[in-house]
């Protein structure tokens, strides 16, 4: 399987990972808040549709090394707050929500879907609503970062650096998009 994301229409990303399960201990990475922290993003993510979710991110704590950002990131340098709604859940193997962006007309919307896989499980991210093509480079890079340090996670190896990982793949993308 290919690492890298696709567009799959215009405005959205579809990028996917095999990871080890069991499909239980995935879902939990992808909903508990103290496991979502270590890849991605602390907050709550009620399991019901409409329920507001808050996504907390500190990207410099995710790899546990102390990385400055590149500039274009200077203001991700801190904690940032991401807000937006469920729209779907179907435990344990869907969730969606909403992506709520400054500046952006209407939000995008994320779904995670979960497929067993024999003793692996498919985790099939799809990113909707993309704005524009900087944004769907800065999401590719950023979800294939993310993805990377939850496999990392997953079998317990030590994470790759966060910033680094980041801007070699935005460039990656932008060759590849």
């Amino acid at each position: 399987m290919n690492d890298y994301g696709m567009i799959i229409e215009t405005g959205t990303l579809r990028i996917q990972r095999l990871l080890p399960g069991p499909l239980e201990r995935v879902w939990a990475y992808l909903t508990e808040s103290d496991k979502r922290a270590s890849w991605l993003a602390a907050g709550e993510m009620p399991m019901q549709i409409g329920a507001k979710i808050e996504l907390l991110f500190c990207n410099a704590d995710l790899a546990g090394e102390d990385e400055t950002p590149p500039a274009k990131y200077k203001s991700c340098a801190g904690k940032i707050a991401n807000i937006g709604h469920i729209t779907c859940i179907l435990p344990p193997h869907v969730v969606s929500f909403t992506w709520e962006e400054k500046g952006e007309e209407r939000p995008s919307e994320v779904t995670f879907e979960l497929t067993e896989k024999g003793d692996n499980v498919l985790l099939t991210v799809t990113h909707r609503r993309l704005a524009n093509r900087d944004t769907l480079l800065s999401v590719a890079s950023g979800w294939h970062t993310h993805l990377d340090l939850l496999v990392d996670r997953l079998q317990e190896r030590t994470p790759r650096p966060f910033w680094a990982s980041m801007s070699r793949l935005e460039d990656e993308y932008r060759a590849k998009l």
